[in-house]
């Protein structure tokens, strides 16, 4: 199969890239241009399959560079996974969120129809769209209304809703994932649990000296998380089968973000270190817990967690110690 992905040189992109690889697939990666910042995919992906990928040079919130990328390719599937996915920086700068989440989206979809004809195509949502409503509602299903907190939340709603839409008119084939937490190799250190992985890491190689103080935000919020390579397992069996619909994907088992701290502290191997509360670290309006429905997505594809979380904190935190060293 044929299959382009936005966002190819983000967190999850290379994840599933490697994945489709696997498979026998021919992958295109959606890039703004040629700067060699494909290289920069070398830590995750190897250099054979960084030149085995076509790259496809296009920006998505110019609608004639998009269109014109697509109309030279064929393909019969697009992971969309290209967006400003910071919810602290959303509050920031909500006009470039809503630039390259709600445009952007826009602009590739239009293209799609226009240049596309055997295309499924998966816009990549989050949880973030249910808002705060876990505390009061209990497990978040699909069908529920969406009541986002943050702009960043906002921007995926509303494509979210769009999507829907589209695809319930015959507009486009395809599928909308909410990603809950997940985390793993590559995830960048301005998010909760790989900014406390990031700092270890600088411990562990003596880049701090001998300063074990440890920033940490809110670790009293509860989240599901999972690895980021089962997520982009379930994006795969999902394209793979050409399911339609809406569909939660999240780990199981409900831990307060203090646990996932822990777990990167024991597989350091560090003694000493003392958290302290980094008043930059909290968000302005913050979800206190989010547990999703599996029920759907189970009732589609046969899909299970591969990795604990042992594992994928210890993935983590030596991605980073690598990293760092390098």
């Amino acid at each position: 199969m044929n299959y382009l992905i936005t966002g190819i040189t983000g967190f999850a992109g290379p994840h599933l890239a490697k994945l489709l690889l696997s498979k026998g697939d021919k992958v295109y990666g959606l890039i703004r241009g040629s700067n060699g910042r494909e290289m920069d995919l070398l830590d995750i992906l190897s250099a054979h399959e960084i030149n085995t990928i076509n790259w496809v040079y296009g920006d998505l919130t110019n609608y004639a560079s998009i269109r014109q990328a697509l109309s030279e390719i064929e393909l019969d599937g697009v992971f969309h996974l290209a967006a400003q996915s910071h919810p602290p920086t959303s509050f920031k700068n909500p006009i470039d969120t809503f630039n390259s989440n709600v445009m952007g989206t826009a602009n590739l979809i239009d293209a799609i129809e226009k240049t596309q004809t055997t295309c499924h195509f998966h816009f990549c949502s989050t949880s973030e769209v249910y808002g705060n409503d876990c505390k009061t509602v209990g497990l978040l299903k699909e069908d529920m209304a969406l009541h986002p907190i943050n702009p960043y939340a906002v921007s995926k709603a509303a494509m979210d809703l769009y999507v829907q839409e589209r695809i319930r008119n015959g507009i486009i084939s395809g599928f909308i994932t909410r990603a809950f937490s997940h985390t793993g190799p590559r995830r960048g250190h301005n998010f909760s649990i790989s900014s406390d992985a990031f700092q270890i890491a600088k411990m562990m190689n003596g880049q701090q000296g001998f300063n074990y103080k440890l920033l940490i935000g809110n670790l009293k919020t509860k989240r599901v998380v999972m690895d980021v390579r089962d997520c982009v397992n379930a994006y795969y069996l999902l394209m793979s089968k050409r399911i339609r619909g809406v569909y939660n994907v999240c780990g199981e088992g409900v831990h307060e973000m203090q646990h996932f701290t822990d777990l990167l502290i024991a597989a350091s191997g560090l003694k000493g270190i003392e958290q302290v509360i980094h008043k930059p670290f909290y968000r302005p309006i913050d979800i206190e817990i989010q547990i999703g429905d599996l029920t759907r997505l189970k009732s589609v594809i046969d899909w299970q967690q591969q990795y604990s979380l042992e594992t994928t904190m210890s993935d983590l935190l030596n991605y980073w110690v690598k990293k760092l060293k390098h």
